[in-house]
């Protein structure tokens, strides 16, 4: 169908977007550490974040059949503009000051893209699963790809900034405020994509006038937006039988979803127990120095993003059930593995371990998500993707917050 390869590209560039903020920040939290050394910023900002997109998401997950998406997304990408431009004029206005009210302040623009990816991730894995299964395998990985991606891109970029800008005076924070130029820029793109190309593309009007006929009441200005009179489509609901009346309720798709809504939590819960605040508080000192973290970081974000094109290759394509649950739950053993690597062995081994955290995150995540939601009416899909976004974020939340209990179990080694 006409549009698909663009739909395609346009998901992942969308993808990047919805993270790009927050692996910016990410990248640049040796330049937080510098000027916060006292308050943890990689765990600090990394629990608010989750925090708020938790709580948001659990809002919008529980009011999701009436809540517009194009309205949803736009909005979401829009604080993320406003949200890094504001922490860009901050550091600019405060002259990256070390005082509790410059933190408080960067905490709250956290808090607010924690909210925007919940707006966005739920509203856009919700949208595409509302479509065919072959589009929306090619969408979804090209989303899921998108957002490892945005890790993969912010990390090389900072090692090469680290590069650049290290023998500079005031260098540190001068990459970090080139990062977040970048970061305000291209979410600018992302809105312009969304709100005035994605949408209009055949395939996706396609996808959502058959959602609509199919009784979902999310995708009204999406269709509006691409010229579809609504008028035409309630003539054909009433000649047709398409009725919405009995859709199933969360709590039914959830029952029958339960260990993909599992699998997603626990997968994000092992993984953030670990990345980032692990990686840059509990590693010790190597021969990489200040570069060490910077290259652990990069290691997981480049696993992360190869694996998530691992599917693409049918053979290797995962979609028994019990065969994910296994191996996500095995993933625990990685934790002990982590402790004893920092405390006995050297950064060679460390770098091997975080590409494996990284590779399992990214093709795990994939093959869970591509393979849940299907066999469903549109309105079904879109509320189950939002249900496992709701898990994954809660999943994130829970790893963030087990990630602080390393500084009561262990000191840096």
């Amino acid at each position: 169908m006409q549009g698909k390869c663009s739909a395609v590209i346009i998901c992942w560039i969308l993808g990047l977007g919805s993270l790009v903020c927050w692996n910016s920040l990410a990248s640049i939290e040796d330049y937080y550490y510098d000027v916060f050394p006292d308050y943890h910023p990689s765990r600090v900002l990394t629990l608010v974040y989750q925090l708020f997109a938790l709580g948001t998401m659990a809002f919008l997950t529980y009011n999701e059949s009436k809540i517009n998406t194009r309205k949803r997304n736009i909005l979401g990408y829009a604080m993320f503009f406003v949200g890094t431009l504001a922490l860009l004029s901050l550091d600019l206005a405060t002259s990256a000051t070390s005082g509790i009210g410059s933190y408080l302040g960067i905490c709250l623009l956290v808090a607010s893209f924690g909210a925007a990816d919940a707006l966005v991730q739920g509203g856009m894995l919700g949208d595409l699963a509302l479509m065919c299964p072959e589009f929306i395998q090619a969408c979804f990985q090209s989303f899921l790809a998108g957002l490892a991606a945005s890790g993969a891109l912010t990390s090389a970029l900072r090692l090469l900034t680290e590069a650049v800008f290290n023998s500079i005076d005031d260098g540190l924070r001068k990459g970090a405020l080139l990062f977040l130029s970048i970061s305000t820029l291209f979410v600018l793109l992302c809105i312009f994509l969304y709100a005035c190309v994605f949408t209009k593309l055949p395939i996706v009007k396609h996808y959502h006038r058959k959602a609509a006929l199919e009784g979902s009441e999310t995708v009204s200005s999406d269709l509006s937006a691409a010229g579809i009179v609504q008028s035409d489509l309630t003539e054909k609901l009433v000649d047709g039988d398409h009725s919405d009346l009995d859709r199933l309720s969360n709590k039914e798709l959830l029952f029958q979803n339960f260990d993909y809504a599992l699998d997603v939590f626990l997968i994000f819960a092992v993984s953030m127990s670990i990345f980032p605040g692990f990686l840059y508080e509990n590693t010790g000192t190597h021969q990489l120095g200040s570069w060490y973290p910077l290259v652990l970081v990069t290691t997981f974000n480049l696993g992360d993003l190869i694996s998530r094109y691992i599917p693409l290759i049918q053979c290797l394509k995962m979609e028994s059930r019990n065969r994910l649950l296994i191996l996500v739950v095995s993933r625990f053993l990685l934790v002990p593995t982590f402790y004893f690597t920092a405390k006995y062995s050297d950064q060679g081994w460390m770098i091997i371990l975080v590409s494996i955290l990284g590779l399992t995150n990214g093709y795990l995540t994939v093959c869970v998500l591509m393979a849940a939601p299907k066999g469903y009416k549109g309105s079904e899909q879109n509320a189950l993707g939002n249900l496992l976004v709701l898990f994954l974020t809660g999943g994130i939340f829970l790893g963030a917050a087990l990630d602080c209990l390393w500084l009561i179990v262990t000191e840096p080694f």
